[in-house]
């Protein structure tokens, strides 16, 4: 049971966080776990589809490549799994009448993003024991909710372009975005055989975090309802 508290609450209070931030509309419970739960579900499909994809058609036949780790970052798995996140995001959240103000692409990207994570969160916290899920909460959680808060933004502001060519603009550069820092964070990671090179992923994470701030506050500042 601590395991699975500690793996499940670094979602959890990052989802209370971006809920309280959304100050003047906030969106039904009911809702927001529903995207959450899809989220989670993803999380199980796109890993089979990650196996299976990176194994017969994108292989890491050299662990020391780094362009096999490049394109395993960036396509296999960023790519992938930030796809599946704004599948949720275009199609389940956005089409809701519930959607009504920009911020509203923030809040549902992120409890999608926070189902995903907190799904794998548990299933690498049980693999890897408490010390990897304290490192987890702290890093690899925190980085898919910037991935998420990043992507809404975009999604929010594409909900209420004037036309259709912005709409899918706007909603194609927040998966771009998304998939930029995730590809940029794993792909730190995954080079850990150059001495130092890991620091990259941090400071990936650092400047998300900081834009995901900037996002935060300007479409607060643009709420239909303040």
């Amino acid at each position: 049971m601590m395991l699975l508290a500690l793996a499940l609450a670094p979602a959890l209070a990052i989802m209370i966080f971006i809920y309280f931030k959304d100050k003047y509309e906030k969106e039904p419970i009911k809702l927001l776990l529903k995207n959450f739960g899809l989220g989670a579900s993803a999380s199980i499909i796109i890993t089979f589809i990650i196996g299976a994809f990176g194994n017969f058609f994108l292989p890491v036949t050299d662990p020391e490549s780094v362009t096999q780790q490049f394109i395993k970052a960036f396509i296999v798995v960023a790519l992938v799994e930030e796809f599946s996140k704004y599948v949720i995001v275009r199609y389940v959240a956005q089409k809701n009448k519930e959607f009504n103000e920009p911020f509203d692409g923030i809040v549902y990207a992120v409890m999608v993003a926070m189902g995903f994570a907190a799904l794998e969160n548990i299933l690498y916290v049980f693999q890897y024991g408490m010390a990897n899920g304290i490192l987890r909460a702290f890093t690899a959680v925190p980085a898919h909710a910037t991935f998420g808060i990043l992507m809404g933004y975009y999604m929010g502001t594409a909900k209420f372009a004037a036309t259709k060519k912005d709409k899918i603009i706007l909603n194609l550069t927040g998966l771009f975005i998304a998939t930029i820092f995730h590809g940029a964070y794993d792909f730190f990671l995954f080079i850990k055989f150059i001495p130092g090179i890991s620091i990259g992923a941090f400071v990936s994470l650092i400047i998300g975090i900081a834009f995901s701030r900037k996002a935060i506050r300007k479409h607060q500042e643009n709420s239909h309802f303040r």
